[in-house]
């Protein structure tokens, strides 16, 4: 099972090109920290702005600064099946231990289209595959009865469940095996998600303060749900503004913020945040971390 509170890791950039100093003390500070596993190469990290060269790079680097400490799940994705197909056989020479594979955008293409897709991407790989499901950016929402088809595919092994759709996600968590891992990406969902059986959460708000989420996680699981609910609550309130401008906009702001990486830069065409909604999140950082 994939479960507990995974980072998808930002990509940090200094000068137009990846920091990889300081991606590698970010993936020193989570390991630390208590993170169940690593995600870099998603949104998050800015996936659609990198080249070829510079994702290997950044995952021989996850592999060589998380040295076996952490799980790495690497994002794969696309609207073109043969073209993630092959991008899943070049990366196959790492040790990881698999794949989060977003549902194709753009292309919008029909639910028989998208069990087809994620099935041959399950078939080019012997490794763990993680269904990405983010209508609101992909443009097509995968049912959860496409869903469940795909769970009897052996390495397809849970979602990160995005949809944003309470009803859907709790239908979700309601119907999966026992062995298919069901992670919210959704961060508002998380304390709800966790206490109806999700096994755990694809956050970009548990890179700020990631021992509150792994303690929320822990005492859900110890059926302790006043102690985490008081964590939870500052950390709800904070989660509007880390999504008010793109993600990853305010979180690198945030991480610049606690020393965490030597520059907020963004690559275009996401741009760099706005001075109001700075000054919001600084006030913020002062009361939660």
């Amino acid at each position: 099972m994939i479960s507990g509170v995974w980072i998808p890791l930002v990509m940090p950039f200094q000068d137009g090109e990846v920091d990889l100093p300081s991606y590698r003390k970010l993936v020193d500070y989570y390991i630390e920290a208590g993170a169940a596993g690593l995600f870099p190469l998603g949104t998050t990290g800015e996936a659609p702005t990198l080249d070829e060269g510079e994702v290997d790079k950044i995952i021989a680097t996850t592999i060589e600064a998380a040295d076996g400490k952490a799980p790495i799940l690497i994002g794969a994705g696309g609207s073109a099946t043969a073209k993630v197909v092959r991008q899943i056989h070049r990366m196959g020479r790492y040790d990881v231990q698999g794949f989060v594979s977003v549902c194709p955008y753009y292309n919008r293409p029909t639910q028989d289209g998208m069990r087809k897709h994620f099935a041959a991407i399950a078939d080019a790989t012997d490794r763990d595959i993680l269904i990405y499901n983010i209508p609101y950016r992909a443009s097509v929402n995968l049912t959860n009865e496409s869903l469940l088809a795909l769970a009897e595919i052996p390495n397809i092994v849970g979602v990160k469940d995005s949809s944003g759709i309470i009803l859907q996600s709790l239908e979700l968590l309601a119907l999966s095996p026992p062995d298919f891992s069901v992670l919210t990406g959704e961060d508002p969902m998380f304390f709800t998600s966790l206490c109806n059986g999700a096994s755990g959460g694809i956050l970009a708000e548990a890179h700020i303060a990631p021992e509150r989420y792994i303690q929320i996680s822990e005492l859900i699981a110890a059926n302790d749900l006043d102690s985490a609910r008081a964590i939870w609550r500052p950390l709800q309130q904070f989660i509007p503004k880390l999504f008010q401008e793109a993600n990853p906009i305010p979180v690198k702001h945030c991480l610049w913020r606690q020393g965490l990486i030597a520059s907020p830069e963004c690559r275009l065409p996401l741009s760099t945040i706005s001075l109001g909604l700075a000054q919001e999140l600084d006030q913020m950082l002062k009361v939660l971390v």
